[in-house]
């Protein structure tokens, strides 16, 4: 079972601006390739180096495309284009930046500048949506963390996820697919909670029906509103009168 908290919880970072990057001369021509607008939004979270032992050598944004790239077209590491610098490079800053916590900075900076910005919000929310979604796991995914969920026929991972009510990200929660959505919604809960104490009501479908309700009342002051589907409904509703 792992858990990924997008909550902005890492130290704060002095921000770096455009000028702190080193200049890139690469072409932009993927589709996941950062614009200059989304990069002059994305740079003052990336940290710039300190200027200390080597020399920088490869841009930061070339860096981040390389991972966007990845992401986007689920390719392995060994496989990114030649015009990207080394994958072994690529992969350090992946690993670095997630441990120090620049990818929890960025997508908390960015969810609260939609908020504020373009859906006219508090920044923080104060309500959320808990769904999950089982998926079948690759070969290489251990039998220890796998499972099998019967309802779905599918035998691999579960992902729990919480979102405001703009279906923005709040955190996920990773288990085997034979897990319950109301056990996984314990600890995704516990996790939301802690991150995000503005949150008080939460919404979810009757797959979290029963004892659930009435432990998130007594140990984390959470309303829990059990939602039915309407007919043919295949996603979660927005709720426009809760921010």
């Amino acid at each position: 079972m792992s858990v990924y908290l997008v909550a902005g919880v890492a130290a704060p970072a002095t921000p770096a601006t455009l000028a702190d990057h080193l200049p890139t001369t690469r072409a932009r021509h993927y589709p996941s390739d950062t614009s200059d607008a989304e990069w002059a939004v994305l740079a003052p979270y990336v940290p710039a180096g300190t200027g200390r032992g080597r020399p920088i050598i490869y841009p930061r944004r070339d860096i981040v495309d390389a991972i966007r790239y990845l992401d986007r077209t689920g390719c392995q590491w060994d496989a990114l284009p030649a015009d990207f610098p080394h994958p072994k490079l690529v992969y350090h800053y992946f690993k670095t930046w997630t441990r120090d916590g620049t990818v929890n900075r960025i997508h908390n900076s960015l969810r609260e500048q939609v908020r504020k910005h373009l859906e006219h919000r508090d920044p923080q929310p104060t309500a959320a949506l808990i769904d999950s979604q089982s998926l079948r796991a690759a070969e290489t995914v251990a039998a220890t963390s796998r499972g099998y969920d019967a309802g779905k026929k599918v035998n691999g991972r579960k992902r729990h996820i919480a979102v405001d009510t703009c279906g923005l990200l709040l955190a996920i929660l990773v288990t085997g697919a034979h897990t319950q959505d109301r056990d996984g919604a314990k600890p995704l809960l516990w996790a939301l909670h802690g991150c995000f104490p503005t949150v008080r009501q939460v919404w979810a479908d009757s797959g979290y029906a029963g004892k659930l309700v009435g432990w998130a009342a007594a140990h984390l002051a959470l309303t829990v509103q059990i939602v039915a589907k309407l007919a043919g409904q295949m996603s979660s509703p927005r709720f426009h009168g809760a921010s």
